[in-house]
């Protein structure tokens, strides 16, 4: 039986929406992203024996983070950017506020993050490579590593390079880009000048996708630029940067990884890496792992690198919520 500690955030929140029945929970998921949705629609699918007791504590903690917000709403623009920039500084919020402003009113651009990959690299395929590094730059990394994967090889790396370029997007290039989306979807935006692109962009791309293409894309890049490979490199967090994490940090990530999926993680993991997460577990929870490790055999080396950018995606996730800080040979990344 699951206790409460059990419980990952995607989990929880499935179990409080299915708590409200199809209607409220519907009407819930329509206010959520693409993202989003796909994770707890994933936790509701395979949730089982949950106790109405853990119920209980899903909705006491629910209850408890709603009494200590308000009804308080402040639908103004410049409000958004003052309290964002005075959270999280002025680099790292411009890219943050100029996304949330723009998203809001951009029907074209957000319709592209619920498409299929492919579908999405089937309607920018053909366009100038400056206008899919801006499309990319737009959508979430792994959604635009998915995306960059499914485009021909020639163009990758002149893509991955021009959003590592990226120093903000100039109206001409928002004008072609409504152009292409207006054409595709027969839409109407209202857009604006956008934060997007840049090194960080495109590192955090590259740690999305598959260790194959990845490696093929800098080789290229490096080729060309190397500097900017070399920028490039010096950004991407990887599964062995995890020694880099807080102690603090790591046991918050763990709470949110399914044995299974660390099992298949740290059969390709270095020493350092196994004892940073040994030493954040329980003596028992440590010696459990330990024995699964043990038992688990030869694995291909594929599912470790699936396993491992799984971890790494929540770790993203958790640093970008503001839950863990991620460290890189590079210095600290704040994501």
């Amino acid at each position: 039986m699951e206790t409460k500690s059990d419980l990952a955030g995607p989990d929880r929140a499935a179990v409080f929406l299915m708590s409200l029945g199809e209607a409220s929970a519907a009407e819930v998921l329509k206010h959520m992203g693409p993202k989003e949705v796909q994770r707890i629609g994933t936790a509701m699918a395979t949730l089982a024996n949950v106790s109405k007791t853990q119920v209980g504590e899903v909705l006491d903690d629910f209850i408890a983070v709603v009494e200590e917000q308000t009804a308080l709403g402040m639908g103004s623009d410049e409000y958004i950017r003052s309290v964002l920039t005075t959270a999280l500084g002025k680099d790292k919020a411009d890219g943050v506020i100029d996304r949330i402003l723009l998203g809001r009113n951009s029907k074209g651009l957000e319709s592209l993050k619920w498409m299929d990959p492919r579908a999405v690299a089937e309607v920018i395929r053909l366009e100038h490579p400056q206008i899919i590094a801006i499309v990319l730059s737009y959508l979430d990394p792994d959604h635009s590593a998915a995306v960059l994967s499914f485009l021909p090889g020639r163009i990758q790396p002149d893509v991955l390079m021009r959003i590592a370029t990226l120093d903000g997007v100039q109206p001409s290039a928002l004008m072609e880009l409504d152009d292409i989306l207006e054409r595709q979807f027969a839409g109407n935006m209202n857009v604006k000048s956008s934060s997007v692109g840049g090194v960080k962009s495109a590192a955090n791309i590259l740690n999305f996708m598959d260790s194959t293409n990845e490696g093929e894309i800098m080789d290229k890049v490096r080729e060309l630029d190397e500097s900017l490979g070399q920028k490039i490199q010096d950004l991407m967090f990887v599964f062995a940067n995890l020694v880099d994490v807080d102690d603090r940090g790591i046991q918050s990530l763990l709470r949110e990884v399914s044995t299974d999926s660390l099992v298949l993680a740290l059969k390709g993991a270095d020493d350092a890496v196994k004892d940073k997460i040994f030493r954040n577990m329980s003596k028992r929870a440590a010696e459990m792992l330990l024995d699964d490790l043990e038992a688990k055999g030869p694995v291909r080396l594929s599912e470790v690198e699936v396993a491992q950018k799984e971890i790494l995606g929540i770790a993203r996730r958790m640093a970008e919520s503001g839950e863990i800080v991620l460290g890189n040979k590079g210095g600290e990344q704040m994501l």
